[in-house]
């Protein structure tokens, strides 16, 4: 068998790992709340999934409509962005290490490393309390949103042609995969770092699909598996998204293929810079009610 068969076989073990982990949490879960998704919730899943899948990433996107519906509580939103999009990323790695050739050597090591990022990174977050999760969202969005804006004025580095990485590059791709493994847990997508990145160290930007698919099949589960013992994540909206998302990522691969997104992308843009912004004003408003309430218990004693 080649490499890249029994890398399938590893990600088909890490799907199956975290299926049965995810059921299993789920039927032990004893608050009694429905779990069944709502229309809406599995409609998310695959819009945000859809578009995810042609370039557009879903994180941002996600967390933009969950802040404006008030569908999640802010505090459990990197979790259930982590959980819920899973098992549509792993079809996503399916495809696209499939169709697209690029250096084994390369792809396992940039994977592996940000697994590792991913699984130290989960860790911390998972336990934050609500207001560092507002602030790390809301600076995380607009770095998303930066990156979108990068995309659409053309803005990066000349396409290379390299479809492996070695040497100092090599090293260089291995300490920033790392890096974005460890902040996919705080709710910052890989895909627009990753692909800036891939053309930094000049490989061809195609290359970049089965790295950072690759990469997000195999840490979301790791991360996943952090937030789901933790309870840090909301369970019906993580359903939806996965339950919306799989068919989303079918019919972009395979059906539709590619769309002109110019103006999607300056949508994305606007909505991701406000639900930061309202994100962050959360964050200050919450630090002073509490000096204030800090401020009151002092005056009483």
């Amino acid at each position: 068998m080649t490499v890249k068969t029994y890398l399938f076989i590893a990600l088909g073990a890490f799907g199956v790992f975290y299926l049965v982990m995810w059921i299993s949490a789920i039927r032990k879960q004893a608050s009694g709340e429905s779990i069944v998704p709502t229309a809406f919730g599995t409609a998310t899943g695959f819009v945000t999934n859809f578009f995810d899948t042609l370039g557009i990433g879903s994180f941002a996107t996600t967390t933009s409509i969950f802040r404006f519906w008030k569908l999640v509580k802010d505090e459990v939103i990197p979790g259930t962005l982590n959980v819920g999009h899973t098992l549509p990323t792993i079809a996503q790695a399916f495809i696209y290490i499939a169709i697209i050739n690029v250096d084994m050597k390369t792809l396992l090591l940039l994977i592996a490393a940000s697994v590792l990022g991913m699984w130290l990174g989960a860790g911390v977050v998972a336990s934050w309390p609500r207001r560092y999760v507002q602030i790390g969202m809301g600076f995380a969005l607009l770095v998303a949103a930066a990156l979108t804006l990068m995309s659409v004025l053309n803005v990066s580095a000349k396409p290379g042609v390299a479809l492996e990485l070695t040497g100092i590059k090599l090293a260089l791709g291995i300490v920033g995969n790392f890096t974005l493994g460890a902040l996919m847990s705080l709710g910052i997508g890989l895909y627009g770092p990753c692909l800036i990145m891939i053309s930094l160290l000049g490989m061809n930007p195609t290359a970049a699909f089965p790295i950072m698919m690759g990469s997000c099949a195999f840490l979301m589960p790791v991360g996943s598996a952090k937030f789901v013992r933790k309870g840090s994540y909301n369970v019906r909206a993580a359903i939806g998204l996965a339950i919306g998302g799989i068919p989303a990522v079918l019919i972009a691969a395979y059906i539709v293929k590619s769309l002109p997104l110019y103006y999607v992308r300056w949508l994305v843009i606007v909505v991701v810079v406000y639900t930061a912004l309202t994100m962050l004003w959360s964050a200050a408003k919450e630090k002073s009610a509490a000096k204030e309430k800090k401020g009151a218990s002092f005056r009483k004693a």
